[in-house]
């Protein structure tokens, strides 16, 4: 709850999360670069506070995600796309925040706009490169094995393009079939992340394990019950692919 915590200060957030043993692993852009070049400019003077909020509170890392279509034709929307990161890469720069960028990988996303957009981690690699140093892949192992995502993309993206990652699992499916509120917790699907796992230890990411699962009757759950659910599970899948926890 990003303006919540700005309103009570780095301070007050930074013993908030020490009290309670927690480290926060991403803030949300909050910029609004989905809609008119207008819409973009008004919200775009949020960033620069919030990249200097993240810094101060460990947390130098923003994300969103990218949806796999739109209305707009690809070149088009790639080149606005383009300009707009840009601009957040470089405003973020001072602060040391790094800034990753989410590919969709099922096909539900990919046609739900009359034009398909990039939804493949290499081509995502690519963009978020032209965008700008501090700028990376959010990486979510279901949209990575979706998307047909291997463990040498991950490699190849190495340890400084990786700046998020979701940690999920998925039931065997037929592609068409396949929906956004039917993922799985890490272990409950066939999702090889053993392997997943291996890569991201083997570049030598470091960030946190963020579990990002819609349905499963998780927010019908009490907090309380649907974190220790996650934690239990994350700790299982890190048990199972032989990686200790740090």
């Amino acid at each position: 709850m990003l303006e919540a915590a700005m309103a009570d200060g780095a301070g007050s957030t930074r013993s908030l999360l020490t009290g309670l043993k927690l480290k926060p692993a991403f803030i949300n852009l909050p910029v609004e670069f989905r809609k008119d070049d207008a819409t973009f400019s008004a919200t775009l003077p949020k960033l620069k506070p919030a990249a200097e909020f993240a810094a101060a509170i460990g947390c130098p890392r923003m994300m969103t995600y990218i949806m796999a279509s739109s209305d707009t034709p690809k070149q088009e929307l790639r080149a606005t796309y383009l300009k707009r990161f840009q601009t957040c890469a470089e405003i973020m720069a001072p602060s040391k925040c790094r800034f990753g960028l989410e590919f969709l990988g099922p096909t539900q996303f990919r046609k739900s706009g009359k034009f398909e957009f990039i939804w493949k981690m290499p081509e995502m690699l690519a963009f978020a490169k032209e965008c700008g140093p501090n700028v990376g892949l959010t990486l979510d192992a279901w949209h990575w094995y979706h998307a047909g995502g291997t463990v040498a993309d991950i490699l190849t993206a190495g340890k400084s393009r990786i700046v998020v990652v979701h940690f999920d699992d998925a039931a065997k499916q037929a592609p068409d079939d396949v929906r956004d509120n039917q993922r799985l917790l890490p272990g409950e699907g066939v999702i090889d992340l053993n392997s997943f796992l291996h890569a991201l230890k083997k570049i030598g990411y470091e960030d946190s394990l963020s579990i990002e699962v819609f349905g499963r009757g998780l927010k019908e759950m009490p907090p309380s019950e649907s974190a220790l659910l996650c934690l239990s599970a994350g700790r299982a899948a890190l048990k199972k692919a032989g990686i200790k926890e740090s």
